[in-house]
């Protein structure tokens, strides 16, 4: 089906990163992934590239397109490409945002451009070792003191956090408020209090950074606020859908990068004497997926041209974010099945697409949650 969703210079941009990843990502991706962590100056190289805040104001180096197309071509061509430790969708897709809608003239200037050139790194703490997709359950603090805040707590399954110079912490201003007592601080690097803990060995997306953060009397100073006090809570919901929307446009392009590879394999692997695709089962079952993921595409790219006219509610990215999540992860369980003892070798790209998706209907709220979401709008 022909998808109207990209124009030209879109297009261009694809090309670009994709020349991007071919030149700088795929060829260490194996390394970066027996590691558990990227090289610093990917980072750098992306800055460089233009492929850091494409939607963050020129006047602070970054590329001004208010179009989230171009941050969906970043993700499935990063997708597409397997390079799954690049955590550059997480620092455009949910803390660009923050930075620019949220902040104070003094620190767009102080940390902007340094997000668009790569030098700084950045991530968002929310969960903890007992709050997940609950605010309310938060028990990191943060205490105003004099002209700052004390920061007291731990943070768990952070993305980039190792790498990141810039955490956007998610803490408790007024615990006795719930999660409308909840406010976003920003810690730096070096900030006496802050530390990171180990590097969290994950099933999947083994080359991503992954880190537990502690803050022990950390003093962050209060221009370092990121919003207004204790409106964390509005802050967290308004940017959500933004950030689902992301995680369902890696779904989707994982879904058609799965579907491909698995179509080549049905064509040139042969039992009793044909191609295993043609197999009747088998056909259908290829059948099946294309459609699926074909239905997929079509309202993700709705989605996506419906979050660019400002329209996209927080009940229909919670759709996108549970349907195609969790096709992701049944259309790499079925690919893997097609694939024989050769899906279970992770020299095999399908093996490790299966590793890396599990995690997509867990993380910026989990399945189950989402559907909490669609069911309480359908005033039940």
């Amino acid at each position: 089906m022909e998808q109207h969703l990209y124009e030209p210079v879109h297009e261009e941009f694809r090309e670009l990163c994709r020349e991007f990843l071919a030149r700088e990502a795929v060829p260490r991706h194996e390394r970066w992934e027996a590691e558990g962590i990227v090289d610093r100056d990917v980072w750098r190289a992306a800055g460089a590239a233009g492929l850091l805040g494409m939607d963050v104001p020129e006047e602070y180096g970054g590329g001004g397109q208010r179009d989230f197309r171009f941050n969906a071509v970043l993700v499935e061509e990063i997708v597409g490409h397997g390079c799954s430790g690049l955590g550059f969708g997480l620092h455009n897709d949910v803390v660009a945002p923050y930075l620019t809608e949220l902040t104070t003239d003094e620190q767009r200037k102080r940390w902007l451009p340094r997000f668009c050139s790569g030098e700084l790194v950045t991530a968002i703490a929310m969960s903890e070792p007992g709050a997940g997709s609950d605010l309310a359950g938060v028990r990191t603090t943060a205490v105003r003191d004099g002209d700052g805040y004390v920061l007291n707590g731990q943070k768990t399954f952070i993305t980039n956090g190792e790498l990141a110079d810039l955490v956007v912490v998610v803490a408790k201003t007024a615990p006795e408020r719930g999660a409308h007592g909840v406010s976003l601080i920003a810690v730096e690097r070096g900030t006496p209090g802050f530390a990171r803990g180990r590097r969290l060995a994950k099933v999947g997306l083994k080359a991503n950074d992954t880190a537990e953060l502690f803050f022990d009397d950390c003093r962050v100073p209060a221009e370092n606020l990121v919003g207004t006090e204790n409106h964390g809570f509005y802050h967290l919901m308004a940017n959500l859908p933004r950030e689902r929307l992301g995680i369902a446009v890696a779904a989707v392009a994982a879904a058609e990068r799965l579907l491909a590879l698995t179509l080549d394999h049905a064509r040139s692997r042969e039992a009793f004497g044909r191609p295993i695709g043609a197999f009747q089962h088998n056909r259908f079952l290829l059948a099946e997926l294309d459609t699926e993921i074909t239905i997929a595409r079509t309202f993700l790219n709705h989605c996506v041209a419906e979050f660019n006219a400002g329209r996209l509610s927080a009940v229909d990215a919670a759709k996108a974010k549970w349907w195609t999540t969790e096709l992701q992860n049944r259309v790499a369980d079925r690919c893997v099945q097609l694939h024989g003892g050769y899906g279970y070798m992770l020299e095999y790209p399908v093996a490790r697409a299966w590793l890396d998706g599990r995690v997509q209907t867990i993380y910026g709220g989990t399945t189950e949650i989402m559907k909490e979401i669609i069911g309480r709008d359908l005033g039940l």
